[in-house]
């Protein structure tokens, strides 16, 4: 078969359609991939196009156009079957058919090449942060902005989410197809919910990093809280934190307690906030029984219910997707000095605009922008005029707290996720710590605020100068429901900290 003869079998619209597509593609990724390592582009819409949709496009046309030739070959043979072979003839003698057998063999590992190449950095380009965060804007933007602004910032979203393993590699493709459906079809949830039942257990993920077996007796801690008054009054708690180790220690006792023991539990709401069942092990591989006995289950929803191994996620269920509460971030701002504490009742009023429910971050924006500036100029002129500057500023800082904890489109608010560390805006420990989960040899689980933390000192208002504190005040007098109610029974609705001090 000449030359002449190949190429008109080549000579069809579907092959000169593959043929266009492979040097259209060729030239695209070849293209983009240079423009992405001159310029150190990263966008997620571009890496779609250059590591999935234009190695499709080329392999589409490296198909096509053998198909077409083939098309047309069989075509003519049915035409003429004693003109043309069942199959071509290949005569390496022929120098025509010798190099085109050449060019065919260098163009094939070309583009084996080009597509083995976008392979590898799609599958890397998937395993990435701008693909997980950025790629459906508007369905990841509160995560991932709580991300970017988290302690694990550095850390990509497959490493806790995945992990190693090619086992859940597969679980997660299959689940991220579902996800890619549920973002085209719009038919997902606004907020979206956590996956804390599809997560992988936290010793194959975030034990990589955090070594329990290691042993803290204690960690001191400062919470520097301020008063939503004129004076904006500063507030201090000096904490010990008992973070303690594994019972294999001799001084086991601590929050880390939890670990090294098996815990079970059964509850009854996907967030975890009402467990009425809890299952802890002996020493002797027995296990004891605490029940709710304001809501005990019965004993079939027991053996019916599946009972959840504590870990790290059940109390650090918001390590990296953290939002925090209007109050939290405006003592943060004006301990760290972004926001001037000298500004008449800037924190009352920041939260106060914090809080208003905006129907968009455009709108909230625009709100804080006008509201905050209108207030220092009708109620304090001066202060208006001798601190525009540390006005102006704080309205950036304010906005910029909205930017990170609210987002109407996907109906999150800081308070949206509950977290489950401390017991401040969320009942948190005392979810089992609440003195009403009663075992059968009549021991309860206790509520001993002494178990987890020590007070060694307190400064605000209500506490002369030089006095020593052991045990936490309450900034109001509120009487016997300091010990009786949670602190999330009042502080969970709102973001300002009225009676007290913050996070805990």
């Amino acid at each position: 078969m000449s030359i002449r003869k190949m190429a008109g079998y080549l000579w069809n619209p579907i092959s000169l359609v593959g043929f266009l597509f492979v040097f259209v593609a060729t030239g695209l990724i070849i293209t983009f991939l240079a423009l992405e390592m001159i310029t150190g582009m990263d966008q997620p819409y571009i890496g779609l196009l250059v590591y999935f949709a234009f190695p499709a496009l080329l392999i589409l046309g490296i198909l096509l156009v053998p198909f077409g030739g083939w098309r047309t070959r069989n075509r003519q043979r049915t035409a003429r079957p004693d003109e043309i072979p069942v199959y071509p003839t290949l005569d390496f003698n022929d120098p025509h058919k010798r190099h085109l057998f050449i060019f065919f063999v260098l163009a094939t590992v070309v583009f084996v090449l080009i597509v083995t190449i976008a392979s590898i950095l799609g599958y890397e380009f998937t395993e990435s942060t701008t693909f997980c965060g950025e790629l459906c804007h508007t369905v990841m933007q509160p995560e991932h902005t709580a991300w970017k602004n988290s302690p694990h910032a550095r850390v990509k979203c497959v490493e806790c989410h995945v992990g190693p393993g090619a086992k859940w590699y597969v679980k997660a493709k299959i689940s991220g197809l579902r996800q890619v459906w549920a973002v085209l079809a719009h038919t997902y949830p606004t907020p979206i919910e956590t996956p804390i039942e599809n997560l992988r257990p936290a010793r194959d993920t975030c034990e990589q990093c955090h070594w329990p077996e290691k042993f803290y007796s204690g960690r001191q801690k400062v919470f520097y809280h301020y008063a939503p008054n004129k004076e904006n009054t500063p507030r201090e708690i000096n904490m010990l934190i008992n973070i303690g180790g594994t019972p294999k220690s001799p001084h086991s006792k601590g929050i880390h307690w939890h670990i090294g023991t098996e815990v079970f539990y059964i509850a009854r709401d996907k967030k975890r906030l009402d467990i009425p069942y809890i299952a802890v092990q002996q020493k002797d591989g027995s296990f004891v029984e605490y029940m709710n006995t304001e809501a005990p289950l019965r004993k079939e929803e027991i053996t019916a219910a599946n009972k959840r191994l504590m870990d790290c996620t059940d109390c650090h269920n918001r390590p990296t997707h953290i939002y925090r509460s209007p109050s939290q971030e405006m003592d943060e701002h004006i301990v760290s000095g972004l926001i001037d504490p000298t500004l008449p009742y800037i924190k009352k009023v920041a939260v106060e605009l914090l809080e208003k429910p905006y129907a968009s971050q455009e709108e909230a924006t625009a709100a804080i922008g006008e509201a905050l500036p209108a207030y220092y100029a009708k109620n304090y002129p001066e202060v208006a005029k001798q601190k525009a500057a540390a006005i102006k500023h704080a309205v950036e800082q304010v906005k910029d707290i909205y930017s990170r904890n609210f987002f109407p489109k996907m109906k999150v608010a800081w308070n949206t996720y509950p977290n489950h560390i401390g017991h401040f805006y969320s009942p948190g420990c005392f979810r089992c710590h609440d003195g009403k989960h009663k075992a059968a040899n009549g021991r309860v689980i206790s509520k001993d605020c002494n178990l987890c933390h020590t007070v060694i000192g307190q400064k605000q208002e209500n506490i002369p100068p030089g006095k020593e504190v052991k045990e936490f005040v309450h900034p109001v007098d509120i009487g016997n429901a300091l010990y009786t109610a949670n602190c999330s029974d009042c502080h969970a609705a709102g973001g300002e900290d009225v009676a007290g001090g913050g996070q805990q």
